[in-house]
């Protein structure tokens, strides 16, 4: 990215100007890409944690799974999901607040014993498996706000620092070269004008 600059001491003002504020905003979006890329590996922790709790209830009902074709399965429904907001890093993401699942009535006599245990199976396995969901969405926008800081501490750090930096020695030798012209011009003026007074005397 080429900085666009003119020779001149109002140019000069402002290129120092973004180039200060670059150099003081830089550190905040490094500490924040540092907290985002934390956040991110803690996401990631949980979202495998969750993984590897509903492989383990499902494999709990893996084990019941000559009984489920007398289970009817439509006695558990989902019912709300209630979602938060937290700022985490200067990014707002959802928090799972709560999860509430509807258990419709039947016959307590009627049906087998292990239906109440089939209902706590399948109320488990709701909740773990809308909670990695919901994981996976944060991940998801986590990263994408982790990678978004990463190019901008990349564009600060490599591009736009280093090409301010460059344009502001490129003006200054510019203004300096054109001051030691005029001082010579000068000079070369002064010494001609006392030879013209030495020549009429």
């Amino acid at each position: 990215m080429a900085i666009k600059f003119q020779y001149n001491k109002t140019s000069l003002q402002q290129i120092e100007k973004n180039l200060k504020m670059r150099q003081r905003t830089l550190p905040i979006i490094k500490s924040k890409e540092t907290a985002l890329r934390l956040e991110v590996k803690k996401c990631k922790e949980e979202a495998d944690a969750l993984q590897r709790k509903l492989e383990a209830q499902i494999s709990g009902y893996e084990q019941m799974y000559a009984l489920w074709g007398e289970f009817d399965t439509s006695l558990v429904s989902l019912k709300d999901v209630q979602l938060d907001t937290k700022k985490i890093a200067g990014v707002r993401v959802p928090i799972l607040a709560n999860i509430e699942l509807a258990v419709r009535p039947f016959g307590l006599f009627s049906a087998p014993k292990w239906y109440f245990d089939g209902i706590n199976l399948l109320q488990g396995l709701a909740k773990t498996a809308v909670e990695r969901e919901f994981v996976h969405a944060k991940l998801h926008l986590l990263e994408h706000a982790r990678k978004k800081t990463t190019q901008k501490v990349n564009l600060f750090e490599k591009v736009q620092i280093p090409g301010y930096q460059e344009a502001v020695r490129k003006i200054k030798r510019f203004m300096e070269d054109e001051e030691n012209l005029s001082k010579s011009s000068q000079k070369i003026l002064k010494s001609l004008q006392e030879k013209r007074k030495e020549a009429e005397a």
